[in-house]
């Protein structure tokens, strides 16, 4: 096996999960987040040719699927014009944990939903931060990530946390695309 498989079989292996939710947060519609899951698996493996050490796996696992997803969204509009999909489409896609309880399972079900309309709504780099953010990646990782500083990054996470938590509590009934400034 070569190292560039290894550290493929590597990174998919500790960070896999995290790329299936990244995914999620970008594409609603199973098929398009099948697609850009395929998209993010060829980037990653490619880019493992190059990989010199000089930052960590994590970091650049996450450097290159920001970036495939990136241009995938960008493919995308100009495919077709860019719209929300419905709560319900997004939950005809996602299987509830047998081990919940029904209702509870539902209500985090649509509350996560929400969630992820709206994160899909934001502008591509407040967007990739805040996904940064809930895979528990630091600000100094984001940064690096990102090529942005740390102290910009704690910024945004703070104005975009607040500008969400707006958005969810008042039912995403804002029409205008959620921007955190």
């Amino acid at each position: 096996m070569s190292d560039q498989d290894q550290l493929y079989k590597e990174a998919i292996a500790v960070h896999g999960a995290a790329l299936d939710r990244l995914a999620r947060a970008y594409e609603a519609a199973p098929e398009e987040r099948r697609d850009l899951l395929q998209e993010i698996h060829i980037a990653l493996w490619r880019s493992f040719a190059g990989f010199d050490g000089r930052c960590s796996l994590r970091t650049w696992v996450y450097r290159v699927a920001h970036n495939a997803a990136a241009s995938h969204i960008l493919r995308s509009r100009k495919r077709r014009s860019q719209s929300l999909v419905s709560i319900e489409e997004i939950a005809a896609g996602d299987e509830i944990a047998s081990s919940e309880d029904a209702a509870h399972a539902a209500a985090r079900s649509q509350a996560l939903d929400r969630l992820y309309a709206l994160i899909q709504r934001l502008n591509p780099i407040d967007r990739q931060i805040i996904l940064l953010y809930l895979e528990d990646v630091d600000a100094a990782a984001i940064g690096e990530v990102m090529g942005i500083s740390p102290g910009y990054v704690a910024t945004k996470i703070h104005r975009i946390k607040k500008l969400l938590a707006e958005r969810f509590w008042n039912g995403g009934s804002d029409d205008r695309q959620p921007h955190a400034g």
